[in-house]
């Protein structure tokens, strides 16, 4: 099964707070207490996602955190990017950083790259928007509500 960290559903619902704050600053503790996620896990979270530029941090005495960009501008491949690190579902991927102890001699060796660029893609596709909106999503995928 693949199945992605606790964190980067807490990033996912984090986000969606920051959206529906419209561009106001937060503190991780003023998130932790609308989402009801841990602060400390508010706060880690907070500083992945403005390490990769999807928040922006704001210093001072009214400091705290605010999105970037619309949450129709984010898109779910970003997040688990900021959270989890490229996406890749084995070792033997290009540009992985993990050795494979089978590499050279290996018939299926780049093989996994369209794999994973298809769940790339897919998760590219999904905004913080579409979540945040599941209807919107479903008509955009044809799927059912």
């Amino acid at each position: 099964m693949l199945r992605l960290s606790r964190l980067t559903d807490y990033a996912v619902v984090t986000l969606s707070a920051m959206a529906r704050a419209q561009g106001r600053v937060l503190s991780s503790a003023a998130l932790a207490e609308q989402t009801r996620v841990p602060e400390p896990t508010v706060a880690k979270i907070l500083k992945l996602l403005a390490r990769d530029g999807l928040i922006l941090s704001v210093r001072g005495a009214a400091g705290g955190y605010r999105l970037d960009r619309g949450a129709a501008e984010i898109n779910i491949g970003a997040v688990v990017a900021a959270v989890e690190g490229p996406v890749a579902l084995t070792a033997c991927v290009e540009g992985s950083a993990q050795p494979c102890g089978i590499e050279s001699c290996c018939p299926l060796k780049g093989k996994w790259d369209p794999v994973n660029a298809a769940i790339r893609s897919a998760l590219e596709s999904v905004s913080i928007a579409d979540i945040m909106n599941p209807a919107h999503c479903a008509a955009k995928t044809g799927a059912a509500a």
